[in-house]
């Protein structure tokens, strides 16, 4: 079949423009009129794009035959078999290859003046040219046996990140691990900085003045910390001038004797690695996990149609080697990845190893030993539900390129959870759905990471919209145990991958009902409390309750939005419209419809009349292509995205209120006094999925982090109440709580 080359072979940096070369050599057979080769991409990478016409422009790539042949080519998008979805396709017209011919491609060839073609932005041990072949023209293609490969490494870190814990006891020790990432959110192991560390609040006990990162590791950490007293504290990093490089995520300490009160654990426990459609192997996402993005809790979520019975088998046996009480928590799971149409995406989350793997299909198993079952395969999300029913297991309802229909069918038992937020985008839809059908589900946020970063995973340069999510556990204890009892009792809050503090609770005037599930059961046995959390169902007598929220951002907060079902019945903010000043946002979010090619594109321009932008950012912004294109005294362009999330640009103004603005977008065109823009949205609805352009004013510099609000909400004669809330930072990260279940 051939063999192929590739120079240079030497490591790169994530996201560098490089120049490749790589040599196709024909082998005995040759390559025959109208065959052809790919050259195949897994389906996560950014590397690219490949083209064809400018040679002065990135990604330019030229193809020759050694013979003289005529090439057609094509650069292609999901025209090859998974994992290798992207492909350049090289097709051989009015002649062929003998054998020794041979095809070279130069991808960011620079001999006219291209910069070359953008590596992947995120890191890969083994970043593959996968070389197929169809030299006897049948289009039946086979893969080389050995294709060349290049490793990417991280680039130089230039934003820093303090990860502690949110929740803790009084006393406990604690570690702060401290990062650089690069450019495209790659942890670097390129820092030799020296660090300065101080606290803002409750004493830290234990914590270091100083602390310096080693060249060749990606992390460095504070051990051993621990707050002496009840409170709150945040760490301060600084450089050798002073300069403010980070500030910790908010760090809260409880007095708890019994260590039975509930305290925080940080999980993503939906992601994929390379043996099925992410990046890297198996191993190095849990490691990943666990070192570079410091979570508390895993798992790893392949594609069931994938994942071999050899596969499976390793997956078990690796949950069970990195599973450490009191340390990490690593679930053994898969996710099953039906159809939309016969039920969609769902994650199946075992508490102990050895479970059966229930198949939607066998779509990418060849091997014989892995023949359809149809005793324990599972072809309809109802089927599914059969099959784990008395299983100790949880599952959640996910949004990915299929999504969930939880309507088509749902299991109050088994299905404890929807997934809001991931690298895809964010989904209140299924929210609502869960909510409209009368289900009590917690919500969850996790990556549904592709690229190898599980727990701070960053979409790259490619169709992936936001940042993935994360999931914040309420627990006693960091043991398997305690984690699927918060699973079950949906206690348990979501993020857009920020780790700000949420506290949501209900208080009865008299005694509740409160219902507490245990293993495959709805509800076994009731106890008789005043305080619900988030998660928690309970009847009670009262016409109404007392609803307690207290937020500590990780950044300064924007707003709470209080929900009670699909109904939003407050909105609070942390300043008042008298605080407001210069700053207008200008915000855009949606999607075009809810399944694969969801993704809406902003692009877009504004111009501002008698009057001048003194200064403007993009928020929620997380690819480098993208972002503010150009900017003047009265105009400014951008290029953005979202997939179901929000982004947008704020202004700050020369003047208050004088002037008008006017928006471009593909959706949405308009002009606006600016005197009229105030604390309230201004909403120009644009189709789509929740698809809109907001415009309202912010103060110059917000500089609250924390919000406390209480409010009495009314319970529903008859049905239940959910009671939630969402949290929206400046910096545009949010959070979702788990409903609080009422009924009379």
């Amino acid at each position: 079949m051939g063999g192929a080359t590739l120079e240079p072979s030497d490591p790169v940096a994530a996201g560098s423009f490089q120049s490749f070369t790589l040599v196709y050599t024909a082998g005995e057979f040759g390559l025959d009129d109208t065959g052809s080769i790919k050259i195949g991409f897994r389906f996560a990478t950014d590397f690219g794009p490949v083209q064809f016409d400018d040679p002065t422009a990135a990604g330019y790539t030229t193809i020759e035959a050694s013979n003289g042949a005529t090439l057609e080519y094509r650069w292609e998008f999901k025209r090859n078999i998974r994992p290798w979805s992207r492909s350049l396709y090289i097709g051989v017209m009015k002649h062929f290859l003998a054998p020794g011919d041979t095809i070279t491609i130069r991808f960011g060839d620079r001999r006219q003046g291209s910069p070359g073609i953008r590596m992947q932005t995120f890191c890969e041990e083994e970043f593959e040219f996968r070389v197929f072949t169809d030299v006897i023209a049948t289009y039946d293609y086979v893969a080389l046996p050995i294709s060349p490969k290049v490793t990417i490494a991280p680039g130089p870190g230039i934003e820093w990140h303090a990860v502690a814990p949110t929740l803790i006891r009084t006393g406990s020790p604690f570690k702060l691990h401290i990062k650089a990432n690069d450019a495209w959110g790659n942890p670097s192991d390129q820092m030799s900085d020296r660090l300065h560390l101080s606290c803002e609040g409750t004493e830290v006990d234990g914590l270091v003045d100083t602390l310096t990162c080693q060249p060749g590791k990606f992390a460095v950490t504070a051990d051993g910390l621990a707050l002496k007293d009840p409170g709150e504290a945040v760490i301060v990093v600084r450089d050798d001038t002073g300069r403010v490089l980070c500030r910790s995520n908010p760090i809260r300490s409880i007095a708890d004797a019994t260590s039975q009160e509930l305290v925080h654990f940080w999980g993503d426990t939906h992601g994929q690695s390379n043996e099925t459609l992410g990046t890297n192997t198996a191993r190095e996402y849990f490691l990943f996990g666990r070192d570079r993005a410091f979570l508390d809790v895993m798992g790893h979520q392949g594609n069931d149609f994938q994942i071999t019975g050899t596969f499976w088998k390793e997956l078990n046996r690796l949950t069970a080697e990195f599973d450490t009480p009191g340390e990490f928590v690593c679930i053994p799971g898969y996710e099953w990845s039906a159809n939309t149409a016969v039920g969609g995406d769902r994650n199946v989350h075992y508490r102990r190893e050895g479970e059966t793997i229930h198949r939607s299909s066998h779509a990418q198993i060849a091997d014989p030993t892995d023949m359809v079952d149809e005793e324990t395969d599972a072809h309809t999300a109802d089927r599914l539900f059969e099959k784990l029913k008395d299983k100790d297991c949880v599952v959640m309802a996910h949004v990915g390129g299929r999504y969930a229909d939880i309507t088509y069918a749902h299991d109050d038992v088994l299905e404890t959870a929807v997934e809001v937020h991931s690298d895809w985008g964010t989904f209140e839809w299924i929210v609502k759905d869960a909510l409209d059908k009368g289900f009590r589900v917690g919500i969850v946020g996790n990556s549904d990471g592709h690229k190898g970063r599980p727990g701070a995973s960053y979409p790259g340069a490619s169709f992936f919209g936001s940042q993935g999510g994360l999931t914040c556990f309420l627990a006693p204890r960091l043991d398997r145990d305690a984690i699927f009892e918060s699973m079950r009792r949906r206690h348990h809050y979501a993020s857009t991958g920020n780790r700000m503090l949420l506290d949501v609770a209900v208080i009865t005037e008299t005694d509740a009902a409160l219902q507490l599930p245990e293993e495959n059961t709805v509800a076994a046995e009731t106890v008789m409390v005043r305080k619900l959390i988030m998660g928690d169902v309970a009847r009670l007598t009262d016409e109404s309750a007392e609803l307690r929220v207290e937020v500590v951002g990780s950044a300064p907060i924007e707003r709470v939005d209080v929900f009670s079902g699909c109904e939003l019945i407050e909105t609070i903010r942390p300043y008042s419209a008298n605080d407001l000043g210069r700053r207008i946002r200008v915000s855009m979010e949606g999607a075009e419809y809810r399944g694969r090619a969801r993704t809406t594109v902003w692009d877009g321009s504004l111009r501002i009349d008698r009057n001048a932008i003194a200064r403007a950012e993009m928020f929620n912004n997380w690819n480098l292509d993208r972002g503010i294109r150009s900017q003047s005294k009265d105009a400014v362009s951008w290029k953005a995205v979202t997939t179901g999330n929000t982004c947008g640009i704020d202004l700050w103004l020369e003047d208050a209120s004088a002037g008008e603005i006017d928006i471009e977008t593909a959706h949405v065109s308009i002009r606006l006094p600016i005197r009229d823009i105030g604390i309230e949205d201004t909403v120009f609805e644009a189709g789509g999925l929740d698809r809109a352009l907001k415009v309202y004013r912010l103060p110059d510099a917000p500089e609250e982090y924390r919000l406390v609000h209480s409010m009495s909400v009314l319970v529903a004669e008859t049905g239940d109440t959910p009671v939630f809330v969402r949290v929206t930072q400046i910096d545009g990260h949010k959070a979702w709580s788990s409903p609080i279940y009422l009924h009379r």
